[in-house]
């Protein structure tokens, strides 16, 4: 299930592409799919550690496109990214942001690790959603490594804009997933046995699994209504 959409982003094979915090790699797999060169990075060691056993799993079972220079997954810090600067063509940075402190400092990183001309696409939770997540649940996001705010897109538009990238457009994902974290405030986080929860959670995954038109059409009224997610479209203007 991706946030960001790559043909908006412009994703192309043979592209370099960063995920940063990639988590256990749904966007670095699409990418590898498409013939993209893909560092996945994460400051998790166990995320890292998954997704480059999976990296290798896909190499294998010949899901990578042929000429495809394999793909790298790597630990480190978004505040000090370990690469020269403009090394990548695209950027990804899905849900990340709004774990970050020195946010702007993150930011000021991934614009100079992307190359002039290069695109990037930034994912956080949407302002609304997220507020209504807040109200109902302080276990939702105070807890170790949680989100620490939540951002309104005219902020989060001049914040990127402050690095020196420039706003392109902006889409909103996954309307089916805002009620079902509403509905987890409500009972617990971690209560995974409630019985609503648990038929919520098959409803997604089978929606996840099987795509069928019914949830597509759902999804396509709802997320710009109530997406749980904002994407943000950027690029790097030319040297």
């Amino acid at each position: 299930m991706l946030t960001a959409d790559y043909d908006l982003l412009g994703l192309e094979r043979g592209d370099t592409i960063l995920d940063l915090g990639c988590g256990f790699g749904r966007h670095a797999f699409e990418a590898a799919r498409r013939g993209a060169d893909v560092v996945a990075l994460d400051a998790g060691r166990d995320e890292v550690e998954g997704v480059a056993a999976m990296f290798e799993a896909m190499l294998e079972a010949g899901e990578l496109v042929e000429g495809t220079r394999h793909t790298v997954a790597v630990q480190g810090d978004a505040l000090h990214l370990p690469f020269p600067d403009g090394a990548f063509d695209r950027v990804i940075c899905s849900e990340v942001l709004e774990h970050i402190s020195e946010d702007v400092a993150a930011m000021g990183e991934l614009a100079r690790v992307l190359r002039p001309g290069g695109t990037m696409a930034v994912t956080v939770p949407r302002f609304g959603p997220e507020l209504i997540n807040w109200a109902l649940s302080d276990e939702y996001h105070n807890v170790p490594g949680g989100h620490i705010r939540i951002y309104r897109r005219s902020v989060l538009e001049e914040r990127l804009a402050s690095v020196g990238l420039r706003v392109t457009g902006h889409r909103y994902a996954h309307g089916l997933h805002s009620p079902y974290w509403w509905l987890k405030c409500l009972v617990g986080t971690t209560n995974e046995s409630h019985w609503l929860v648990k038929k919520y959670h098959e409803l997604l995954v089978w929606d996840i699994v099987k795509g069928p038109r019914t949830t597509r059409y759902a999804e396509r009224i709802l997320a710009p209504l109530m997406g749980k997610s904002i994407i943000i479209y950027l690029t790097k203007s030319p040297a």
